[in-house]
């Protein structure tokens, strides 16, 4: 067997064995959209029904109040909630990422290692560990069942990342090109936005749709803080499907393709960007 056809066959290995991992890991989110147009008494079958008999729309009626003798889910207000929250969260953390990212990359300063260290470290704290002591603090400020306690919690959790992601790729940017852009006669402030932020855009935008999903789709700390309507996020409003016999496992699917599909919406616009942001960043040889 000659080695280009030995070479041929392990690609296509590969590509067979990446297939079926993609398949793998793509069957339970499948499955949630599938069952969001199935009938409760079909996912709830047994033995299972893999093929549905027939697709419906009536499970986002129900959660949407269409219909007679519908019981809606606040889904529309809970939808403004999640977007406010992660949107907000996200440009301020972002803002404070590319200030933090710029500063670790460009400039000297006592204890830089240790700081830079210390919001690593904070980052892999678990956000779930923080929910008792954030709950206390939040009552005592009355910020409990806010948008602004919500915001705050998720903006401190997705800082630590976005600097570090924006740092990496301000690093790989020459700061020649900044020094040679003041030389010319633009002041630090002109030389970053027309030159530096440009080039790191990519990277920008990477990190601003991880902050946003991680947002979009956080569950522990938005049920500990959230009460009610005013307040409450989509994958909280989740919750709103159970009871203490039974769980409307269609509605609770169909709310959470409406959760999936703005994500999806987001990572194609942006995928341009967000491809070029993960590769931008690479060690380069």
């Amino acid at each position: 067997m000659s080695r280009a056809l030995k070479n041929k066959l392990r690609a296509a290995g590969l590509w067979f064995a990446t297939f079926l991992l993609m398949v793998v890991i793509s069957v339970p989110g499948l499955w949630v959209v599938l069952s969001g147009f199935r009938p409760n008494r079909e996912i709830l079958a047994k033995p299972p029904v893999w093929i549905p008999e027939k697709l419906t729309l009536n499970n986002f009626a129900k959660i949407f109040g269409f219909g007679q003798d519908q019981v809606a889910i606040p889904v529309l207000e809970y939808f403004r909630n999640s977007l406010v929250i992660a949107g907000t969260s996200t440009v301020i953390a972002l803002i404070i990422g590319m200030a933090g990212g710029y500063a670790f990359a460009r400039f000297r300063f006592r204890f830089k290692n240790t700081w830079f260290l210390g919001l690593m470290l904070f980052r892999t704290v678990p956000g779930i560990a923080l929910s008792l002591p954030v709950f206390m603090l939040w009552s005592r400020l009355g910020i409990i069942d806010t948008k602004l306690g919500l915001i705050i919690v998720y903006v401190s959790l997705n800082v630590p990342f976005t600097i570090w992601l924006i740092d990496g790729f301000f690093r790989q940017i020459p700061g020649s090109l900044s020094e040679a852009a003041q030389v010319d006669g633009c002041t630090r402030w002109q030389a970053f936005w027309r030159i530096e932020f440009p080039l790191a855009r990519s990277g920008i935008a990477a990190a601003g749709v991880f902050a946003f999903l991680t947002s979009w789709n956080e569950f522990a700390l938005a049920s500990q803080l959230t009460r009610s309507t005013d307040s409450k996020t989509l994958p909280v409003g989740l919750m709103d499907f159970t009871s203490q016999f039974t769980i409307d496992w269609a509605g609770m699917s169909a709310m959470a393709v409406v959760i999936i599909v703005p994500a999806l919406i987001l990572t194609f616009i942006v995928q341009k960007h967000l491809i070029a942001g993960l590769t931008f960043g690479g060690v380069k040889g």
